[in-house]
């Protein structure tokens, strides 16, 4: 799970295996598998950045190599 922060500033943890895709509009906008859309204050960077590291902390890159 990774922490996001929506606009207002409440965190709340989000599992980015669900994510579908991220775009910016101009908020950074998260479309999930199921259809629903979040809008978080976090950049897109920030969002790549604690996916790989969540990715890394679960070992998944060990299959993708």
């Amino acid at each position: 799970m990774i922490e996001v922060s929506k606009l207002h500033g409440e965190t709340f943890w989000l599992n980015p295996h669900q994510i579908e895709y991220i775009e910016r509009t101009p908020d950074t906008t998260l479309t999930m598998l199921s259809g629903k859309r979040i809008i978080v204050a976090d950049s897109i960077k920030t969002i790549q950045e604690r996916i790989v590291a969540y990715r890394r902390l679960i070992g998944a890159f060990k299959n993708e190599e």
